[in-house]
């Protein structure tokens, strides 16, 4: 392979951010779900589901983004390209994908299509979809009705229970997107009819502007026109900021065209339109057959201006086994002179090979195809996310006033006044969760550095710029509610990141921005100034007997092992990120000794007797619990711990750091101050272990650490077949726990989610979870690396086998990865009991990464495109970091 091949994207990306190539102005920025998300509820219930449904989709613009099917758009967001589909049956053209509202789900929110993303550069020079489309009507009724009859304690129905995709009945429709240059974009679209009979087939991509002009902010209008010349067709699209751009289309499909309006009369029976055409109108022309429902352009003719257009191919039938394309090119300016010359071809044979260079891994087949489909997915993560949330709060100018509710100091992001951004963000799921989230978007970044680190470090610095981060310091949760709490693990990712390139420049923007985080979390949830932690939600949803977000009664107060443990593993890491900046600058030790200083206060006081009477430590189990405590009226306290084994008492596993001889060689002064530290506060030594000029922070101590290790370690309590479990299946019987004077009852619950806590949409009650198990091999590494092969573990507990703590790390990554592996039967444990663990090599095809995994099977559960956090499974395997969270660089 020739050197230009093997180093063509790496190059991109070295000369991607210059103004005279700006190869990330395209990409796979289009949502895949816009209705139904917080920004676009202008209601007075703030109920985002039902303000703006599905069914409201195709006929009402939108007012912050656009979604499609296996689309794109321009970094900004104003010109989108997506593909839409009818096949003679549907009662109205499939241009979004299609899945259940949370009321609606018998476990939350779900979408019903089947796609998945199979290969991807990171700058989208290179792009492939596939999207499986069903050839009978689809099922919309049926879905929501197998649902609505479905308990809690069934399973999720799914499009292959209503029968329609039986026989292979369905189009494979394979979208591949190949940059001839940034702004010269080559689009192929494939479809193969899988069934064994002939089956009628319509592809209409579309163009279409963002409704920008609809609001009373800004009354200019962009343009589309659609031109038929010498047996070509052609859309020009003209924007006040993109310029214009020309889309050519392959062949003679009847040009459509319309604006990206709402149908009002459609919608809530006004009295006219605001224009002729509406958003719907290309929908009812083709399958409504209104005539008069868009502009169309015949034989050498000239239609416009228009704001959303399509170009209709009809292939009627396409016979069994057969393939039908479509193609299209979308370039800067007048257009290319030769289209669908050979420069053409020449472009989707040059990137493929540039892509398979550029992804070349001496990992077997099987595991190279696992990190190549997880990076591909992780990569169309990548969104446009805007949102103005005073003009959200307000309402606009040309539209109804918004309710006085919104105003409300408890309503959903009233105190987020602040928030104004209008980026690229990696999103967790592309249907289910098309909206950033804290802590998922730290844990995408990790793999992200695999392939993009400058995308990488821009993301982690985004979420800390003013724009988003609030003015007291603490960072949007997520779009539900920015002011819920995630975890801080923004500090852990940004070093993973900085190992990667060590730019230091990129360390301290994003050192400088946490310090003020750090204050946050300090003054707000630690009430009493104990080092014992609240926290809230903390990601981790129905984990406990209580919902952690809302306040306890009785004065009580929910101190939580893992919102305490949480922060010791930041301070670590602020020190981590201190220590390296003061190599080259001196000022930045005393900030380390200040976070160490932190860790140890936080460390005494999980062991010692805290505000409570106890920490989060408990003795007689060997296990770290959540307390609850509150002051009686003679001055007292009562306290009590949670005696739950979950996650939270794991979280403190990961609350370690190794000092190396360098600490104390090149910064001296850090080295005397933790010195005079142990001095006159000998007790805090316990949290340090020293060796051979290196010294182990820990919140555990050896002893401790091994008794909840051989918890985690045991396949009776959380070691299941495929990772680290979130409850211990010790509870599978279930089990009653006092909380503040109330009794509840929980138990192990491996898969779906049994109760309507955060809306039953995940589970954290069994199942395993990628971010956290990616935490937890981070820290066996992190130990492995201070005792040097001198740390054993029984593995599994009572199995008489010992291992060193980097080997019990490799075991866990190895049955992470056994997930989406084929097991002796060619079955990936992840594809359960779902129709793509059929025998069919059209379904084994195709890896899905799930949100979560069943705790007892390994069946992917949850979201089924959330390879945000879920492609950590492509940084586990490719391994290139085997330095835990708390080792120092």
């Amino acid at each position: 392979m020739d050197e230009h091949r093997q180093q063509a994207e790496r190059a991109r990306l070295a000369e991607a951010d210059a103004p005279t190539s700006p190869w990330r102005l395209w990409g796979p920025y289009l949502a895949g779900r816009q209705w139904g998300t917080v920004r676009e509820d202008y209601s007075a219930a703030g109920d985002a589901w039902t303000s703006f449904p599905f069914e409201h989709a195709r006929s009402r613009a939108y007012r912050w983004g656009e979604d499609g099917i296996a689309g794109i758009c321009d970094v900004h967001g104003f010109l989108n390209l997506g593909l839409a589909l009818w096949n003679g049956r549907d009662p109205f053209l499939k241009e979004r994908y299609f899945g259940l509202t949370n009321d609606e789900g018998n476990h939350g929110e779900d979408v019903k299509e089947h796609w998945w993303v199979t290969d991807g550069t990171p700058t989208h020079s290179w792009m492939r979809v596939v999207y499986r489309y069903p050839q009978a009507e689809f099922p919309y009724r049926d879905l929501r009705e197998m649902a609505a009859s479905a308990g809690r304690q069934e399973r999720e129905p799914e499009l292959s229970d209503t029968g329609v995709l039986d026989d292979n009945r369905f189009f494979d429709v394979q979208v591949t997107y190949a940059k001839a240059s940034p702004t010269d974009i080559c689009v192929e679209i494939t479809a193969t009819n899988h069934g064994p009979d002939p089956a009628p087939l319509h592809l209409l991509p579309h163009l279409w502007f963002r409704n920008t002009w609809s609001w009373g902010r800004d009354d200019r209008r962009p343009r589309l026109t659609a031109v038929t010349r010498d047996g070509w067709r052609r859309i020009t699209a003209d924007h006040g900021a993109l310029g214009r751009y020309t889309l050519h289309v392959e062949g003679t499909p009847t040009l459509l065209l319309t604006d990206n309006e709402t149908n009002e009369v459609e919608l809530f029976g006004a009295a006219r339109n605001p224009t002729r055409h509406t958003k719907d109108g290309i929908d009812r022309y083709v399958v409504g057959h209104d005539s008069g429902a868009c502009l169309v352009a015949g034989p050498d003719d000239e239609r416009g201006p228009g704001t959303k257009a399509a170009a209709w191919y009809s292939f009627d039938p396409v016979e069994p086994g057969e393939s039908v394309s479509v193609r299209l090119r979308l370039v800067a300016g007048d257009g290319h002179v030769d289209a669908f010359g050979p420069t053409f071809r020449t472009t989707l044979d040059q990137r493929l090979a540039e892509a398979d260079e550029f992804h070349r891994t001496d990992l077997d087949p099987a595991r190279a195809k696992v990190v190549r489909r997880a990076l591909a997915g992780l990569m169309w993560t990548k969104q446009h996310y805007r949102f103005r949330t005073r003009e959200w709060l307000d309402g606009d100018p040309a539209q109804p006033a918004a309710p006085k509710s919104r105003r409300r100091p408890q309503a959903r992001n009233a105190h987020w006044g602040h928030f104004d951004v209008a980026d690229v963000i990696s999103m967790p799921d592309e249907w289910e969760y098309p909206w950033f989230a804290a802590w998922d978007l730290a844990f995408h970044t990790v793999p992200f550095a695999l392939v993009d680190p400058a995308f990488a470090k821009e993301q982690l610095l985004l979420l800390c710029r003013e724009w988003l981060m609030h003015p007291n310091g603490q960072l949007p949760a997520y779009e539900w509610e920015f002011g819920d709490v995630n975890p801080p693990v923004h500090a852990w990712a940004a070093l993973q990141v900085y190992r990667v390139d060590r730019d230091r420049k990129f360390l301290a923007k994003v050192f400088h921005k946490l310090l003020l985080n750090f204050s946050w979390w300090v003054n707000r949830k630690d009430a009493d100034g104990s080092h014992l932690f609240e926290g809230g939600f903390l990601g981790m949803d129905n984990i406990g007997p209580v919902n952690r977000s809302e306040p306890m009664l009785g004065q009580w107060r929910l101190e939580q092992s893992d919102a305490t443990s949480w922060m010791a593993a930041y301070s670590l890491h602020l020190m981590q990120m201190a220590l390296e900046l003061a190599r080259d600058d001196d000022s930045y030790e005393d900030v380390a000794t200040k976070f160490v200083e932190h860790f140890l206060s936080i460390a005494e006081a999980s062991t010692r007797f805290g505000s409570g009477g106890r920490g989060i430590w408990d003795e007689a189990d060997g296990f770290c619990y959540d307390v609850v405590s509150r002051r009686l009226p003679d001055g007292a306290v009562q306290s009590q711990p949670v005696r739950v084994r979950s996650m939270v008492g794991l979280i403190p596993v990961l609350a370690c750091a190794v000092l190396e001889p360098w600490v104390f060689t090149e910064l001296p002064g850090f080295a005397r101050r933790l010195e005079h530290l142990l001095e006159r506060r000998p007790e805090l030594a316990r949290f340090l272990t020293r060796r051979d000029g290196r010294v182990l922070l820990s919140l555990l101590d050896e002893a401790k650490l091994r008794r909840v290790l051989s918890r985690m370690l045991d396949e009776g309590e959380f070691l299941s077949p495929h990772g680290i479990r979130s409850l211990s299946a010790a509870h599978r019987e279930g089990l009653e726990v006092q909380v503040a004077d109330q009794e509840h009852r929980m138990g192990y619950e491996p898969g779906e989610s049994r109760t309507p806590m955060f809306g039953g949409n995940s589970n954290w009650r069994g199942p395993v979870w990628f971010p956290t198990n990616a935490l937890l091999v981070a820290a066996l590494r992190t130990v492995e690396s201070f005792h040097g092969g001198m740390f054993h573990v029984e593995l599994p507990t009572r199995s008489g086998r010992h291992v060193t703590a980097g080997r019990a790390a490799d075991e866990l990554v190895r049955r992470l990865a056994a997930l989406f592996l084929p097991d002796h039967d060619g079955r990936r444990p992840a594809d359960g009991k779902r129709v793509e663990a059929t025998d069919s090599p059209l379904w084994r095809e195709h890896i899905t990464f799930s949100e979560y995994f069943d705790g007892d099977t390994g069946e992917g559960l949850g979201a089924t495109h959330q390879t945000g956090w879920t492609a950590l499974v492509a940084h586990l395997l490719t391994d290139r970091h085997r330095t835990g969270p708390g080792s120092t660089p």
